[in-house]
């Protein structure tokens, strides 16, 4: 969750993503995670709105001081719109937890990374842009060749 403080100070880059070993190792895994943490952050980011509609006055002089709001189609409308919600973590009772297989986030992170290691099509990249990336890799390839040709002139 240290990517909460820099993104409530403003920042627009958090790093780290992934990262495992002091950045010395990539985790699909841990990216995964990482990411669901990104969304959580992102919603609290988002802040609070204030308006007529999700004050609802009426709703409250509606259900009273006795009164429950949980069977209010308003309560359920904002309730599914600003929790955050996560398939990654599971937010059960423990019992139930065990129950089902007792699996951790990594369990459910590993799962994930399967499913979409399986599943991703990924589109391929338009053809000027293709060609430009090309260009660069057979540039830098041409100056390492350079490179290795006057450093074995230099050693000899």
């Amino acid at each position: 969750m240290s990517a909460l403080l820099p993104a409530l100070a403003g920042s627009s880059v958090i790093y780290g993503m992934g990262m495992t070993e002091l950045g010395m190792v990539m985790s699909y895994e841990q990216l995964v995670i990482d990411a669901e943490i990104i969304k959580m952050t992102r919603r609290i980011m988002d802040g609070i709105r204030f308006d007529d509609e999700r004050l609802a006055v009426d709703v409250i002089e509606a259900v009273g001081p006795a009164g429950t709001f949980l069977n209010q189609r308003h309560t359920l409308k904002y309730l599914r719109q600003e929790t955050s919600t996560s398939t990654l973590f599971d937010r059960d009772m423990y019992d139930h937890w065990v129950d089902n297989g007792a699996r951790s986030v990594t369990d459910r992170a590993h799962d994930e990374v399967i499913r979409r290691l399986e599943n991703h099509k990924p589109e391929p990249l338009p053809e000027p842009v293709a060609k430009a990336i090309h260009a660069i890799v057979e540039d830098a390839a041409g100056e390492l060749r350079e490179k290795k040709a006057f450093a074995a002139k230099k050693a000899v």
